[in-house]
Order: structure tokens, then C-alpha cells, then sequence
């Protein structure tokens, strides 16, 4: 019998609940276990990380939170020493040597935000105001760092990616 892959999703109790729950919510149909461990605290960090990667087939899912960004380079360091892949929320990981990340693009976000403020500056009541999801996302891959895990990005996932950091 084969082992269920492992994944870590590094969580905090803010923002990056909710998509712990949809991940927790899929990861038994995809065969997958999933860890938390709270990103609050850097020591606590080291340490259960430390722990996860002596198991098997670990990889890491960084939900969105203010404390995972304020944690951004322990967190991608001990991914590269301990060889776990990781993927994040925010293109600032990749670029700081994390493998990949898949998110909103903030740009137009801040775009978004500032229709919003025109709209409201013009007279509009901000409660009639309908909320509006990023309409953007993007996916970047730091090729440097998936050769120094020995892995190789498919084709297609190249193709799609919004940049590649070599």
C-alpha cells in the first residue's frame, strides 16, 4: 500500500484560515495529508518544520496572511534547507528564492481600489458599492530554486506562468 503524499499548509489564525479550509476540504480526495502549523511565532516555525520534514514526500502551501509575509524569508529559507517544495501566495517569495507562487496580481488590485475611491469621491455610497474579486492572477517559478530541488517544471506549466525568475 502506497503512502498519501504529505503536504504542509503553513497557516495563521487571520487571512490565511479560510483557504486552510478549502485545502483541508480537498486534500483527502487528491490523497493528501494535511499538516498546519501556525506561522505566529519564528521559533515555533523552525521547529515544526524541522518535524515535518523528516517525513516523506512533504511539500508547503503558505496561505495569505500578514504573518507568513512578516515570516516571508525564514520560511523560505527552511523550505530550501530542508528540501520541501513550496508554493505562495505572493510573487515576493519566489523572488526571494521560494519555488512558486499563485495569487492575485496586486497591481491591478491597488488599480481596483482606486476605481473604488473615484467612484466614492464622486458621490457614491460605499455600501452600494458591490465587492469585486481579483480579476487577475499570477503564477511565478523561480527556476533556480527547482534545480536546486532536483525537480523539473513541466512544459506546460511553463508555458503558463507569468514569469520565470532564472
Amino acid at each position: 500500500m502506497s503512502r498519501a503524499p504529505r503536504s504542509c499548509a503553513i497557516r495563521t489564525i487571520t487571512s490565511g484560515i479560510d483557504q486552510f479550509a478549502v485545502i483541508q476540504s480537498v486534500a483527502p480526495s487528491a490523497g493528501v495529508e494535511v499538516v498546519p502549523i501556525d506561522v505566529r511565532d519564528g521559533n515555533a516555525i523552525e521547529r515544526r518544520l524541522a518535524v515535518f520534514a523528516r517525513s516523506p514526500n512533504g511539500a508547503i502551501i503558505a496561505t495569505a496572511s500578514a504573518r507568513t509575509v512578516v515570516h516571508r524569508d525564514l520560511i523560505v529559507g527552511l523550505a530550501a534547507r530542508h528540501r520541501l517544495p513550496a508554493i505562495y501566495h505572493r510573487r515576493i517569495f519566489p523572488a526571494a528564492g521560494g519555488l512558486a507562487s499563485y495569487g492575485p496580481n496586486l497591481t491591478e488590485q491597488y488599480r481596483q481600489a482606486a476605481g473604488y475611491v473615484a467612484r466614492i469621491l464622486k458621490g457614491e455610497k460605499p455600501a452600494d458599492l458591490p465587492v469585486q474579486a481579483p480579476n487577475r492572477y499570477e503564477l511565478v517559478i523561480n527556476l533556480k530554486t527547482a534545480k536546486a530541488l532536483g525537480l523539473t517544471v513541466p512544459a506546460s506549466m511553463l508555458a503558463t506562468a507569468d514569469e520565470m525568475i532564472e
